[in-house]
């Protein structure tokens, strides 16, 4: 079977991430470690910090994964922002360490209309420091993004072209999203689409450098850049090209987080149960 989770909420605290990924039925989740709408932060308390590590140790759910605030933006020019980018990178892999938490998934964020270039070499600058100052054994995850305009990450190519300027390549992979690949341009809906994209993913970027997957539906069509999440098969990928990808041997191992909308359609556990029936 398949591990498959949610982003799961810490209102409260860390350590009731938890018992509410045990209650969604998740076997891997995925949290932020703080406010994700703001740049201040309260550090991490020891006595949640043990209370998490002992809860989710009494559990077989796993790997948790982390995820990066919005507001950082890795690809920005030098400036005010770029620098708060890298001090929020840094602090998130050290409160990852500090929980055991082994994923930390960023965003690469947009270059400001500096270009590609400029921004893979901003980039490749923010993960080299925050990586040389946190370290340990906490690996960082690019996410694939849907090549919006002036983002990077958005191709397979951008991700090389980073994964290049990086110093500590061991602590470094991919965390693939289905929406925003699938709005990029890379297909997944067939055997044969799913392969193509593969094999030009493994021959541009490596196979092995896959970690985890953000389980995502899209709301935008195929090649359309638009970063819309819709429950799994209800949208422009649909029910076969979530069969078709689950039942790949690529995917059968990685944690599988979805990112769905919760309403009046389906909730977290209604996601959770389409995945696994998809993937049965």
């Amino acid at each position: 079977m398949v591990r498959v989770g949610v982003h799961v909420s810490i209102a409260g605290s860390i350590a009731l991430s938890v018992p509410r990924a045990v209650d969604a039925g998740c076997d891997t989740y995925q949290i932020f470690s703080r406010n994700p709408r703001g740049w201040k932060f309260s550090d991490l308390d020891a006595s949640m910090v043990k209370e998490f590590r002992n809860s989710l140790g009494a559990t077989r759910i796993g790997p948790v994964v982390d995820h990066m605030p919005y507001l950082p933006n890795l690809a920005a020019p030098d400036g005010e922002n770029y620098g708060k980018s890298v001090a929020t990178l840094t602090a998130e892999l050290r409160r990852c360490d500090q929980l055991g938490i082994p994923f930390l998934v960023t965003h690469l964020g947009h270059h400001k209309g500096e270009g590609k270039p400029a921004g893979y070499r901003q980039v490749t600058g923010a993960v080299n420091r925050a990586l040389g100052d946190a370290p340990g054994k906490v690996m960082l995850l690019l996410e694939t993004t849907a090549d919006e305009k002036n983002s990077v990450g958005g191709t397979f190519e951008d991700l090389r072209s980073i994964l290049d300027g990086i110093d500590e390549r061991k602590r470094v992979g991919i965390c693939y999203d289905t929406c925003h690949t699938f709005s990029a341009g890379y297909d997944l809906r067939t055997p044969e689409a799913l392969g193509e994209t593969l094999d030009h993913f493994d021959g541009v970027v490596g196979l092995s450098l896959l970690h985890a997957v953000h389980l995502n539906d899209a709301r935008g069509e195929l090649g359309g850049h638009l970063d819309r999440h819709e429950h799994i098969g209800l949208g422009s990928i649909g029910e076969e090209g979530f069969r078709t990808f689950l039942h790949h041997p690529v995917f059968r191992d990685l944690p599988l987080i979805c990112e769905t909308p919760v309403d009046e359609r389906r909730d977290d556990r209604g996601n959770l149960a389409r995945v696994r029936e998809l993937a049965a």
